[in-house]
């Protein structure tokens, strides 16, 4: 890649870091100024729901907005929400429907930074570099996700309720410091004439082969690390283990799953994009089925260590699938019917996980989602992806 490509995707990952900073300081402290104001239960779910039911409803057409308009303005204005939200929060107006308006403007500002920031890094990568500078974005947004409620404890002290206020402070000066960042954003110029996003839409990417079973493995991935975040420390309490170790392994997890993002590039030219898949899908399913069976502590450390691996191959293997896939003038769409897609799933498949097990516990959801992951794991197999090393 040359030096101005390589310069402006260092941009694309420090803008993804900073947003997914801003969005895990914001969304634990809102809670956190809940708890404060004695919000009732109802509004606790309103706040939980808002971030992503809007979004929700605008995923698809802040794809086609980023494929019309370009990938910058969109996040320009992602960033200019984000900063915003910031600033309603810290006003303490509105008591808790101030506070769901603030999650509102969150949700969406997160929602257009991540879909211009992925279409960007698609539209600039270049064939054989995809799953690198993927694997690279989704480094980038862990880190960021890590970040985040580590700066809470930094800023807001030790006490059993943080003071929200300077956090607060804190998230919108890095909100607009992510607007700064997005005006540093030099995107090279694109030849609209009889692109796609004049020929095609939505249908066009709708009949690529194994979109679906793509939309699949993401949103189950996604969701199996959602339960794991919920159900690991259930089954410690079920299991009278520390709630220190519990923090330990879900630590591990994360870790494990930057490791393997990281090095993805280097791990698709050693097995082919396909294996990966599978193997990745695969090693998931088995770790977090022995997880769900009682196990010594040094053993369930090496599991989740396996699970994290795994889990975190899924999401930038399928985001440079679709960015080899999908024309170039309908990436943007492409990312934000994958977003859709996993918002989805991180709505259902968690409830429905939950239904299934009823009454076994939190080792029968994380067995039932072992067997999500194995059928997931199925569909790999026939997913539509070079089966060699990327050229």
């Amino acid at each position: 890649m040359s030096g101005p490509g390589r310069k402006l995707l260092a941009v694309l990952l420090l803008h993804s870091t900073l947003t997914q900073v801003v969005t895990f300081v914001l969304r634990p402290t809102s809670a956190y100024r809940a708890l404060e104001l004695d919000v009732p239960a109802a509004w606790l779910g309103a706040l939980t729901a808002s971030f992503a039911v809007v979004p929700l409803l605008l995923a698809i057409p802040s794809g086609q907005a980023t494929d019309r308009f370009g990938e910058r303005r969109v996040m320009l204005v992602g960033a200019v929400l984000m900063a915003l939200s910031g600033a309603v929060f810290w006003t303490e107006r509105g008591g808790a429907a101030g506070l769901v308006l603030g999650s509102v403007v969150l949700g969406t500002g997160h929602l257009l930074s991540v879909v211009g920031q992925q279409a960007a890094v698609a539209n600039t990568a270049g064939p054989g570099r995809f799953d690198t500078a993927f694997g690279h974005y989704t480094f980038a947004a862990s880190l960021g996700q890590a970040a985040g409620p580590a700066l809470i404890t930094v800023i807001g002290g030790s006490g059993e309720l943080p003071d929200t206020t300077p956090i607060f402070a804190t998230a919108t000066a890095l909100g607009l410091l992510l607007v700064v960042c997005t005006l540093f954003l030099r995107m090279p110029a694109r030849d609209h004439s009889g692109s796609a996003t004049e020929t095609g839409g939505m249908g066009t990417l709708i009949r690529l082969p194994g979109l679906l079973r793509a939309l699949l493995i993401s949103c189950v991935v996604l969701a199996a690390v959602d339960i794991t975040l919920v159900y690991l420390p259930a089954l410690g309490a079920d299991r009278g283990l520390a709630a220190a170790f519990i923090g330990v392994l879900l630590t591990l997890r994360a870790v494990s799953s930057m490791t393997s993002r990281f090095f993805l590039g280097h791990l698709v030219r050693l097995v082919g994009r396909r294996r990966l898949m599978i193997v990745s899908v695969a090693m998931s399913a088995v770790s977090m089925a022995a997880l769900a069976a009682p196990a010594p502590p040094a053993v369930m450390a090496a599991l989740v260590v396996v699970l994290g691996l795994g889990l975190g191959v899924g999401q930038p293997l399928t985001m440079s699938w679709l960015a080899e896939t999908a024309p170039a003038g309908l990436r943007g769409r492409a990312m934000s019917l994958r977003l859709t897609g996993n918002r989805l799933g991180q709505v259902l498949i968690p409830s429905a996980v939950g239904l299934v097990a009823a009454g076994v516990g939190a080792a029968g959801v994380l067995a039932a989602t072992a067997a999500a992951l194995a059928v997931v794991g199925v569909a790999a197999r026939r997913l539509a992806v070079d089966g060699g090393p990327t050229p």
